[in-house]
């Protein structure tokens, strides 16, 4: 066997090549969109004083999560803030929803497309597996090629490692719904379409966004990855501390990471049973609605009562 081997690498290389010397617009197009994203939403959470984006934090924490959690995000974005990480954390943040999003946007329909077609799913395994396993450094390759040093290859990288477990846990909760329920649906005459949006989607929401809270999660554990590619925030001072040896640098950037990867992780996974958490403001009002109708609903049965039930006996 030796002076035998398989090239794999350089017929990848070969294709890189020929992508970077053939789709050379497309590339450019999606730079200056992944540009245009990152840079929009880092302005946007930087325009304003540090104290209200803490605040809208705090009430996107009470509203779906509880008071408690509202009060954590005020003392860990404070704290951020007294780190003088502020610039870098929400340079951080942008990249990590920007590229939460796009996961999203390709793994909810994916994984839709995957639990309603079998040979979809036999297809889709596979590159999966082949997705998750691959260290997250060697999509920087390619992707530094593509497009540089900068934001969006970290960005390209971070959708790449972060999209499996969208796809993965949308399927499983679209398979996950009792098939009575799909078949009394189309017992109705509900039309396929119809079925997905009122039965299969509702109920498999919970799984669904077990799987955003993975994609997010994911996306910001690339934030150090996607530092090594030139990405500005947190990461970057990460690389910049390892690479001269600045223990204090390092450890307040990785705090900053655990501090606002708590926050996402907190707020995404109440999303998933919005309403649900007795003590976050939708469950509050959602209780209050509950008793409102009951109140409704015995006072109107006591004004059906036979006024003979009502009125009292007379005695002779």
């Amino acid at each position: 066997m030796d002076g035998f081997r398989i090239p794999i690498g350089t017929w990848v290389a070969t294709g890189v090549d020929w992508i970077k010397a053939n789709l050379d617009g497309l590339l450019d197009v999606v730079s200056f969109v992944v540009n245009f994203l990152v840079d929009s939403l880092t302005r946007a959470l930087l325009s304003p004083h540090f104290a209200v984006i803490i605040v809208l934090a705090a009430l996107i924490a009470w509203v779906v999560r509880s008071w408690q959690l509202a009060i954590g995000t005020v003392v860990s974005f404070g704290l951020i803030v007294a780190m003088n990480l502020w610039v870098p954390a929400m340079q951080t943040l942008a990249l990590v929803l920007v590229a939460a999003v796009v996961a999203v946007l390709i793994a909810v329909p994916l994984g839709i497309w995957s639990a309603r077609n079998s040979s979809v799913r036999a297809v889709l395994k596979p590159v999966l597996d082949f997705m998750q396993t691959m260290p997250a450094f060697v999509y920087l390759i390619p992707a530094i090629v593509f497009f540089g040093i900068g934001v969006v290859p970290g960005l390209v990288a971070t959708v790449i490692f972060a999209l499996p477990p969208g796809v993965r846990l949308t399927e499983l909760g679209i398979r996950g719904v009792d098939s009575e329920t799909v078949e009394a649906g189309q017992a109705f005459g509900a039309k396929p379409g119809q079925i997905l949006r009122g039965i299969q989607l509702p109920l498999a929401m919970p799984t669904i966004m077990a799987g955003v809270n993975q994609v997010i999660m994911l996306a910001l554990s690339m934030a150090v990855i996607a530092g090594m590619a030139g990405a500005d925030g947190l990461g970057k001072m990460v690389v910049e501390a390892i690479s001269t040896i600045n223990i204090p640098k390092g450890v307040e950037a990785g705090l900053g990471v655990v501090l606002i990867a708590v926050f996402l992780d907190r707020v995404t996974a109440a999303l998933g049973s919005a309403g649900q958490n007795p003590s976050s403001l939708l469950g509050v009002l959602a209780r209050r609605r509950t008793k409102q109708r009951v109140d409704a609903a015995s006072a109107a049965s006591h004004e059906e009562q036979p006024a003979a039930e009502r009125t009292p006996a007379l005695t002779p």
